[in-house]
């Protein structure tokens, strides 16, 4: 306690970084202030007109100290897509791992891992929520935070990205959309419906969609091992035909409560519930050495999940002009996981007739408050704090599955982890001069986590971490939109409980390249001190240019490697020392107008990321952090023609090899995505939109070797086939 008494402390003597409207009263101010004091009437109207035209000049890109990338809802729904995995893909400075499908990861800078963080509404996602069963239509914003601010966790090594569901409410609006995708591997409709409208005090909106997707596929895989001279003296040849479908359904009604004084209290509900099923048929031909333990396994898998998510959201103005943001929110969740393995099996392993069946129910609650105060001219002071609790139910059962209910011997497993959390903060945006504001302050944030089994000995373990944090921008004098921006931030990554938890997940035809998997208990959190700058330049209405670099240090670098446990090859998450990251980063809006005097309604973009990196306990070449995106670009434009508008995207990540330990390699296929877009308005209610997307229709290739001494190397290569694929939305207001 004397230890978060001493941080509570040093967070309310330290100041931090404010708000966007704090921003926009400073660029109201500043506006105001560059005006003439010549005469007074004419004072008077320069004045005036400014006021009026300030919120609409407002950026938070350009004007807030804290650097952010902001994505309009507009935005987001531009090319139809059906996951927000699809939209985030083509955001600067973004990435997305593998093909973009169900299990791909979200990074920033690069950074795979978990390095990027991920919040929804400001709050962290819940357990088992993933992004690609999230609907774009139910996103208002997205903000792309490339420095730490204390308002959120300070988990974010590599950055934040926060979803904001939508919050707009527009009286009487009816909308509905209705769409189909094609392609050779999937089809399936989707539809949402948003309504909206005002009475008196009460405002209200329901925003729900609706997505079905059948496909069917056959990956490809090739395993081969040499022996230590170099000889192949094995290889299986497989083809794993799939054949599944997903239904999602997402619902998120939405009330508000004006009251007087300018208060409000809002309620906002997310609920999600999806299913989704996988029939894979692994068929191996082996053509040289001892065939695998199971060479025609059929597998079939399902999972059915459903999230509730409620969030009461009170805000208070006080007399003195302090305000007041509390928020309290709920969250119940529960995954049911199902999978039947049939195998004939070779002579050495036998049959194979299992029922695996894996359940979680989750329960947590979380307490936010905000407090701010601009009683200091020149200051935007906030304190705030953010509390949470969860409590996890894990049951994973291994039966005959010709007798699903008789218990095996060390068959069940059982655990329940409980996670505690409690941070806080304080803050500060300081105009120290028109041009200059400085962005201060501290969190303090510990969690515990506790996990208790029938088949393990009880695991916790814990993580405090202070993190002071600064930011500045300074717009240079005498230019029309020269701006430079630096920032200090100290991060951490504290272990998932799914990495803590030490229960095994079995692989059938076990492998070096095909392991099963376990938790690390005596895992320790990975702590970050990280270094940005940058230059921007502004000139005109959504014309922009920056340069960034940024460096990292990581110490307590986390990664998966493969170890025989003497029975069997076992991955799990291992602290392999310090790691150093470093990246560069250009982006690019340019309208034509911007460039040159023309009428002509075009808009082109780009971005480049290059980023490096090294973990000081793996040898080289290659030894940069996992799943590391060392090159990646995008490229856009857009073309208004009036009634329609036409638009496309190019995106390029490279892959490569990454030494995972001195005797594991792993490779990924370098990642080419071209998508456009058609939107055509029909009349004044109703518009076309028609995407074709994938259109170079690459495929995903990953691969990985392990080296055993006096053994030789096996290797393993998967292919993901891919194909363009159509969609066309009838978009209707009513």
């Amino acid at each position: 306690m004397n230890l978060l008494a001493a941080a509570i402390a040093a967070a309310l003597s330290m100041t931090l970084a404010a708000s966007p409207a704090h921003a926009l009263q400073s660029a109201i101010t500043k506006n105001i202030g560059a005006s003439t004091d010549d005469q007074g009437a004419k004072d008077r109207n320069i004045q005036q007109v400014t006021v009026r035209g300030a919120p609409d000049a407002y950026d938070p890109r350009r004007d807030d100290t804290a650097s952010k990338i902001v994505v309009s809802h507009d935005e987001i729904v531009k090319y139809g897509d059906t996951s927000v995995l699809d939209v985030l893909k083509r955001v600067p400075g973004v990435t997305v791992s593998g093909s973009g499908g169900r299990g791909s990861e979200v990074q920033m800078r690069g950074l795979g891992g978990g390095y990027t963080q991920i919040l929804i509404n400001g709050e962290k996602a819940p357990p088992g929520f993933t992004l690609d069963t999230l609907s774009p239509d139910l996103i208002e914003r997205i903000e792309v935070l490339r420095a730490a601010s204390a308002e959120f966790s300070t988990q974010s090594i590599a950055g934040t990205i926060n979803i904001v569901l939508k919050k707009t409410v527009k009286a009487g609006q009816r909308e509905l959309k209705i769409g189909y995708l094609h392609a050779y591997d999937a089809k399936g409709p989707n539809a949402n419906l948003q309504l909206a409208d005002k009475t008196g005090r009460l405002a209200w909106s329901v925003t729900a969609n609706v997505t079905r997707e059948r496909f069917s596929r056959t990956v490809e895989n090739v395993e081969e091992h040499v022996d230590p001279a170099g000889i192949q003296d094995g290889r299986r040849v497989g083809k794993l035909p799939q054949d599944g479908r997903v239904t999602r359904l997402n619902l998120s009604p939405r009330l508000v409560w004006s009251l007087e004084n300018d208060n409000a209290l809002v309620s906002q509900t997310f609920v999600t519930t999806g299913h989704f099923q996988n029939n894979v048929h692994t068929l191996v031909d082996t053509e040289l050495g001892p065939p695998p333990d199971y060479p025609d396994l059929e597998q079939t898998m399902s999972n059915d999940n459903k999230l509730l998510r409620e969030e009461l959201n009170w805000t208070h103005k006080y007399a003195s002009g302090a305000k007041l943001d509390a928020k309290l929110s709920a969250t119940a969740g529960s995954a049911a996981n199902t999978m039947y393995r049939n195998a004939a099996g070779s002579p050495a392993a036998g049959g194979l007739h299992e029922l695996v069946q894996s359940d979680n129910n989750v329960r947590g609650v979380t307490i936010l408050g905000k407090i701010t105060t601009a009683s200091w001219e020149g200051h935007a002071l906030a304190f705030g704090w953010d509390g949470g609790y969860m409590r996890s139910h894990d049951a994973r059962r291994v039966r005959d599955a010709d007798q699903p209910d008789v218990s095996l011997p060390e068959g069940d497993e059982l655990y329940t982890a409980n996670v505690a959390r409690l941070a806080v903060y304080s803050q500060d945006e300081w105009n120290v001069t028109p041009q200059w504001s400085v962005y201060l302050g501290a969190r303090w944030e510990g969690i515990q986590t506790r996990v208790e089994g029938n088949t393990f000995a009880d695991a916790a373990n814990r993580s405090r971490v202070f993190s002071p944090l600064f930011q500045t921008l300074y717009k240079l004098p005498n230019t029309k939109g020269d701006q430079l921006r630096f920032a200090l931030s100290r991060t951490y990554r504290a272990p998932t409980v799914q990495s803590l938890i030490p229960h095994r997940f079995t692989s059938a035809n076990n492998s070096q390249t095909n392991p099963d998997s376990i938790g690390n208990p005596d895992l320790r959190p990975e702590l970050a001190l990280g270094v940005e700058g940058g230059w921007e330049h502004y000139w005109s209405e959504g014309a922009l240019v920056s340069v960034s670099a940024s460096a990292r240090n990581i110490d307590n670098s986390t990664r998966n490697q493969t170890v025989f446990d003497g029975n069997r090859w076992v991955s799990l998450p291992i602290n392999t020392g310090r790691a150093r990251a470093r990246g560069i980063e250009l982006e690019a809006k340019l309208p034509l107008k911007a460039l040159i005097d023309t009428a002509t309604a075009l808009a082109l973009r780009g971005s480049l990321s290059r980023n490096w990196s090294s973990v000081d306990t793996i040898p080289g070449p290659n030894n940069r952090l996992l799943n590391q995106t060392p090159l990646s670009a995008t490229l856009g434009a857009d073309y208004n023609l009036g009634a329609s508008t036409i638009g496309g995207s190019f995106v390029f990540k490279k892959g490569g090899e990454v030494r995972v330990s001195d005797v594991q390699v792993t490779y990924e296929s370098v990642r080419r995505d071209l998508d456009l877009y058609l939107l055509s308005k029909l009349n004044a209610t109703t518009q076309l939109r028609v995407v074709a997307s994938n259109l170079l229709g690459q495929d995903f290739i990953y691969a990985s070797s392990y080296t055993v001494a006096g053994s030789g190397t096996q290797r393993s290569r998967t292919l993901y086939p891919s194909w363009p694929m159509l969609r066309a939305t009838l978009e209707m207001k009513f």
